[in-house]
């Protein structure tokens, strides 16, 4: 059931419960362009592995209002707004793809209430030194992150008319992106059950508009409001080798910088290898969730 939180400044988040109730709260957080309704475990395996899954719209997309103007760093801002309405005091965060910087904000931001995070197929900031950010990057993604660093209207554009196909007919992404794919990315969207997830997903993040997908294009090209460095609380890192959406060397930048991470590269995996890899992820934050907070006198 979709529950309406309201933010500080009065927008309305669409967020949702699933798993186990009494299990170990994790946030997953989607990727982009992307909704709530995007790729998580089951109910039986989240009960399975103890965990309370909460999912959230982020702002422009689905039930969720606009923030123009956001940054990455806002996030850290409504998921402690969703985690006081649902009387959380401490969580873990998962994001991935376009969900991981976003997870990464809260790991940096909310260090009192953060517990871990797990980090998937992620970008590293656009300003990150000493990194080739566009190297190994499909095409498309590299039109849409120069669009966006040129003019905020003409990416504006470019992303509405692609979303009004996508809203005709909703198959339209996957279709595009099976062009763009790896082989072994091909292999996890030639399922079904994916396919019909990857299908609703994209058609609740975009059926009013495509502010969502415009603001975190823009929100990558730009300052994210916080430093990587400077997070302190355990975070793991995954990325499939040949990811062409988010290339590997963004998360190996992110791992030399962020103090005490874990890395894991996996050979002949891509960006939908996320996917296989995220109910174990999931059981890793979880577990920490659970852990009592040492730092509490």
């Amino acid at each position: 059931m979709v529950r309406v939180v309201r933010t500080p400044d009065g927008r309305a988040l669409a967020v949702e419960s699933r798993g186990d109730p009494h299990g170990s709260p994790v946030f997953l957080l989607h990727g982009t362009p992307g909704s709530r309704l995007g790729p998580a475990p089951r109910g039986a395996v989240l009960y399975r592995l103890g965990v309370r899954l909460i999912v959230f719209d982020r702002p422009g997309y689905g039930g969720s209002d606009r923030l123009p103007g956001r940054r990455v760093a806002d996030a850290a801002t409504d998921v402690a707004a969703i985690a006081d309405a649902l009387e959380l005091d401490r969580f873990a965060v998962v994001g991935r793809s376009g969900g991981a910087p976003h997870s990464l904000a809260c790991a940096a931001l909310l260090p009192q209430r953060v517990t871990g995070a797990g980090v998937l197929v992620s970008l590293a900031p656009r300003t990150a030194s000493g990194l080739d950010w566009f190297a190994g990057m499909t095409e498309s993604n590299v039109r849409e992150y120069r669009a966006a660093a040129i003019s905020a209207r003409r990416l504006a554009v470019s992303l509405e008319q692609r979303s009004q196909r996508i809203r005709e007919d909703p198959s339209v992404l996957v279709t595009e992106l099976r062009g763009e794919l790896p082989e072994s990315d091909l292999q996890v969207v030639a399922d079904a059950g994916i396919r019909a997830m990857l299908v609703s997903n994209y058609a609740e993040a975009l059926r009013e508009s495509a502010h969502g997908w415009i603001d975190d294009a823009l929100a990558f090209s730009r300052d994210w409001g916080f430093d990587p460095g400077s997070i302190r609380v355990p975070v793991l890192l995954w990325h499939g080798q040949e990811d062409v959406f988010s290339p590997v060397q963004h998360t190996r930048w992110l791992a030399e910088h962020i103090p005490g991470s874990t890395l894991e590269v996996e050979p002949g995996a891509a960006h939908f290898g996320a996917l296989d890899v995220m109910p174990r992820v999931l059981a890793w934050a979880a577990r920490l969730a659970a852990a009592p907070d040492r730092t509490a006198c």
